[in-house]
């Protein structure tokens, strides 16, 4: 928005009457000097003028009247009201803004500086153009604590000089703005944010937001609880009639040293275009105590008096500030909600008119996710684009791919990463360790409603994650259990790889966990703790100093599992081996029993698949009946004699498949007994 041309208008009208001054004081000056005419004049000093300046009283006798007042509404009164600007303030701010609107004043300043390099009001020219003497005690309107200097809206260069000897300058930013332009200050460039007003969000809410940032300091901190913080406080800023101004935490933690300097650019960018400030989310500023205490101090003290919402999943520290922060938590929106806010972000993507019935679906595909406001708005943008290029309208895959694109890439430095590609149909399991995985599914996605909203897990610090246990022998099919649930969220899948968390040295496992634990919670996965009794096991008996300190690791692993807010699953060969305080911390437990025929027959037939070509004379139930295999072992023995098939150009043959078979058993260091091979022994026996 730019200014008006009558607000313009009252800014010439006032730049009229410092010219009017200037030219009384261009007059008094010529009045007195003995050659006026002088090209040299400014350049040099003679005696003749040594004898005027020792003789001058001080001062140009420019009249003190008061000038007219400033419309509250324009430039100038607006700029007065929100910096706590005089009318002398005012006045001091046109001289020295003079010589950016009209390159005259740079000629005429020379002149009265009698330095004709000296192009801009010294401190002392500033206020003789005011009528006021330079002894007088106005000076101090511009010393570095008074609205001008301290607001930004006035610089005093040249700080090696005598205070009246030094130069005024007004920031472009500043007149900039007089003049109507509205672009942030180029010093910001890289920390700004993007924040939208959150659609959905209760007036009441709103409402209190709004009132919050008006009382005392205007600082409020929203503690997020899995709604949209952001959102909100856009929405409060917007409902008190301010801007919003959103700072990138991230980016102000890379630049760390800088935030002073950016504190009070943001400061006077804040104050000059009427806008409240967003910052967040205070988790991405710099994690060592001190330095995120100095960084919040410098941001906090610079924006003072300004509307400021901070928010985070942490609560606040009294040391970050020297004020106290309205908290407000802001709990996750409800199913209904959160179908109107993918419905409002895709249709503000370009996405046509989307019925409620087709958004609660969409929305359905991605409940068990955790988004802000700008994942949200960014998933819905690119799952339009993905859509558009097919030409058809979104569907739940294009979202689902979307939202998995906002992850960052903080976990995959800690676990590897897979990306699901498989799914229901691909599972040969008995129908009880069917059901358990469902029940995890469904957990995973409604936990915001049932935990959050319901309140059904309350107090003790309890987060809303949600843990499943998988028991079994190897290769039954445990890790791609978990592969098929992430695949049904529309969620990756990371596996922790246990070599990077366990450590000899005390305390370094812990550290390790902490750290996967804390970016698994940034991201929507589910996360894999394979063969996990391995730091999951049961405390025992204090003996010496090993034993203390691989039970206090259980200890902490037991408080972390318990606030995690994220989906984990374990899994273990031996359920035993897992402490009993972590079985109770557990969701949900599928047990992995080892296949019975008819699975094994199942299996087979889903291993070798329907494009492998088959002999006459393959049977399958022969093998699921003799050889007791698990699926992991059964897939691996359909893989080698795809290859032996493949080897000899010919279908696959029931020879290839027991040899594979074979092979399978020497690697599990089983022996190749009769009873089991039957009349393929002496083949097998053979080709040994």
């Amino acid at each position: 928005m730019y200014a008006t041309e009558a607000e313009v208008d009252a800014l010439w009208a006032r730049l009229r009457l410092v010219e009017e001054r200037v030219r009384h004081a261009v007059a008094a000056r010529r009045a007195v000097d003995p050659d006026p005419d002088d090209p040299y004049r400014g350049q040099y000093l003679t005696p003749q003028a040594v004898e005027r300046i020792l003789d001058e009283r001080g001062g140009l006798g420019l009249p003190g009247h008061e000038p007219p007042p400033v419309p509250p509404t324009s430039g100038p009164g607006l700029l007065a009201g929100r910096f706590g600007l005089s009318p002398l303030d005012l006045d001091l701010l046109l001289v020295a803004l003079a010589p950016d609107l009209d390159p005259r004043f740079e000629r005429l300043y020379g002149y009265l500086n009698d330095d004709l390099t000296r192009r801009r009001p010294t401190v002392g020219l500033a206020l003789e153009l005011c009528g006021l003497p330079t002894a007088s005690a106005a000076r101090f309107r511009l010393s570095p604590g008074a609205p001008l200097i301290a607001g930004g809206l006035l610089e005093v260069t040249e700080p090696e000089r005598p205070p009246l000897s030094r130069v005024l300058a007004v920031p472009d930013r500043v007149s900039a703005h007089l003049l109507g332009g509205t672009e942030p200050d180029a010093r910001l460039a890289g920390v700004l944010g993007e924040a939208g007003p959150d659609p959905t969000a209760g007036t009441a809410d709103v409402d209190r937001a709004a009132a919050a940032a008006r009382s005392g300091p205007g600082l409020v901190h929203l503690l997020d609880r899995g709604g949209d913080a952001s959102g909100l406080a856009v929405a409060a800023l917007l409902a008190a009639g301010l801007r919003p101004l959103v700072l990138d935490t991230a980016a102000l933690a890379r630049r760390s040293a800088e935030v002073p300097a950016l504190a009070r650019v943001a400061a006077l960018e804040a104050r000059l275009s009427g806008a409240g400030v967003v910052l967040g989310p205070l988790e991405a500023l710099p994690p060592e105590p001190a330095q995120r205490e100095r960084v919040t101090r410098d941001l906090c003290a610079a924006l003072r008096g300004i509307p400021l919402f901070t928010y985070g999943t942490d609560g606040w520290d009294p040391a970050w500030a020297a004020d106290t922060p309205v908290v407000l938590p802001v709990a996750p929106p409800s199913p209904a909600r959160q179908a109107a806010r993918w419905r409002h972000a895709l249709e503000r993507a370009g996405s046509d008119g989307i019925a409620p019935a087709d958004a609660q679906a969409l929305a359905s595909a991605v409940a068990a996710h955790r988004l802000d406001g700008g994942q949200l708005r960014r998933a819905a943008s690119a799952a339009v684009r993905t859509a558009a290029l097919a030409d058809r309208a979104v569907r739940p895959d294009d979202l689902r791919a979307a939202v998995r694109a906002q992850n960052g890439a903080g976990l995959a430095r800690l676990a590897r990463r897979v990306e699901p590609a498989v799914g229901w149909d691909d599972l040969v399991l008995p129908a009880p360790t069917h059901r358990r995985l469902r029940e995890l599914a469904v957990r995973a996605r409604h936990r915001e409603q049932v935990l959050g909203q319901w309140r059904m897990r309350p107090g003790g610090g309890r987060g809303r994650g949600v843990i499943a246990l998988f028991a079994g022998e190897s290769g039954t099919g445990k890790t791609m259990s978990a592969e098929v649930v992430a695949a049904d969220l529309g969620m990756d899948l990371y596996v922790v790889d246990l070599s990077t968390v366990v450590d000899k040295y005390v305390g370094e496992t812990e550290k390790n966990l902490e750290r996967i634990f804390t970016e698994a919670s940034a991201v929507n996965a589910v996360l894999l703790f394979d063969e996990a009794d391995a730091i999951f096991g049961k405390r025992s008996q204090v003996k010496d100093a090993h034993d203390r300190h691989a039970n206090i690791e259980s200890a902490y692993l037991l408080q972390r599992m318990e606030s995690f807010d994220g989906i984990a699953v374990l899994t273990t060969n031996l359920r035993a081996n897992l402490d009993e305080a972590f079985t109770r911390r557990i969701d949900v437990i599928a047990d992995f029993p080892v296949p019975d025929t008819g699975g094994r027959l199942a299996l087979w037939e889903r291993c070798l698949g329907g494009q492998l070509p088959r002999a006459a004379d393959l049977d399958l139930g022969f093998c699921a009946e003799r050889f007791e295999l698990a699926g992991g072992s059964i897939r691996a023995c359909a893989v080698t004699a795809a290859y032996l098939a493949a080897e000899s150009g010919l279908p696959l043959t029931m020879r290839q498949l027991v040899a594979a078979v074979a092979q399978e058993y020497r690697k599990l260091g089983r022996l190749v007994l009769e009873s089991e091979f039957g009349p393929w022994t002496r083949d097998v026996l053979a080709d040994s």
